[in-house]
């Protein structure tokens, strides 16, 4: 039997993360090396150059990033670009100078223009300016596709990147300030609901469009690619547009994400819709017939994915109110 491939997953903490370490361990072929931010701090480039010197490493999801939502990325921009860009520099950097030659970056959606055509192609990418809330996470998220299209030019290394739409699912980040519109509207509608409150305000008109995917068809996407065989991977990319597109193929209003939220958690009160806070991006739907040519599509339903998530938070509340 061939030796089990030593697979190291950055970020195995996160959602992303840890729905890549659930998937591969689900397979059984591989040993799969994480290490806590206690134990490895991504940002220190010496640390991150030890670490791959001595931990024989085969194949790396990079799925560690510093993530938020609208204020998060409004309130900490220099934060968002500095700790990204050292996290994703120092494990492709350390990979490659470790004979590493399997590596799958995950980027985000944001890396497109704020008014890309829709629904979102590969080709979009540099088009256009970017959205201002998160302009500097999205410069960081080009450059780790750019990191990853240079190693491979320069030096042959197979380095893939795939940019999924908006995430949701177990492990997210339920901070009722930090975290992203799914967890955000789930903890805020429990509470309401908990509380019996008559209304909840949501941010924004409600209006804006956006695509969801469940963690875990992330996680299978993420695996299929990294998976497929060379000459496939570069036969449906280009060597300086090598990136590929995640989701569902299917949005929703806010408004409609809101309504759904309410169903799932029990809230039975009156939606009121405060459009002085921002909106951000009219719409960002991608277009996924990239990744469906090549053999992968989405299996969750949003409704299906987020009484999942209700039910894990449901479990892991008292945790997850400590953030």
């Amino acid at each position: 039997m061939a030796e089990a491939k030593r697979i190291y997953v950055a970020g195995h903490r996160g959602m992303v993360g840890s729905a890549l370490v659930r998937n591969l361990e689900a397979s059984g072929s591989a040993e799969i090396i994480t290490r806590t931010r206690e134990e490895l701090n991504l940002v220190d480039q010496a640390a991150v150059t030890a670490f791959f010197k001595s931990a024989r490493i085969d194949q790396v999801y990079l799925a560690a990033a510093r993530v938020g939502g609208i204020h998060a990325n409004n309130a900490y921009p220099a934060d968002f670009i500095y700790e990204n860009l050292m996290i994703e520099a120092n494990i492709i950097h350390a990979a490659h100078r470790n004979d590493v030659q399997n590596l799958l970056f995950l980027g985000s959606s944001c890396i497109y223009p704020k008014l890309a055509d829709q629904p979102m192609r590969e080709e979009a990418l540099l088009t256009g300016t970017l959205e201002p809330t998160n302009e500097p996470y999205a410069i960081a998220k080009i450059a780790g596709i750019k990191l990853c299209e240079s190693y491979h030019r320069q030096f042959g290394r197979d380095y893939r990147s795939v940019m999924p739409t908006n995430l949701y699912g177990p492990g997210d980040n339920f901070h009722p300030e930090n975290s992203h519109v799914v967890p955000a509207l789930m903890r805020r509608f429990h509470e309401a609901a908990e509380r019996g409150d008559e209304t909840v305000t949501v941010w924004g008109s409600g209006a804006p469009m956006r695509e969801f995917l469940h963690v875990d068809d992330m996680a299978a996407a993420s695996v299929h690619v990294m998976n497929l065989d060379q000459a496939t991977y570069e036969a449906n990319t280009d060597p300086m547009l090598s990136h590929i597109n995640v989701g569902t193929g299917v949005d929703c209003t806010i408004r409609e994400l809101a309504e759904t939220m309410a169903e799932v958690t029990g809230f039975e009160g009156r939606l009121e819709w405060d459009a002085s806070k921002p909106d951000g991006t009219p719409r960002k739907l991608m277009d996924v017939s990239k990744l469906e040519r090549l053999g992968w599509k989405a299996g969750t339903s949003l409704k299906d994915g987020l009484e999942h998530t209700y039910q894990w938070f449901l479990q892991h509340q008292d945790d997850v109110r400590e953030r």
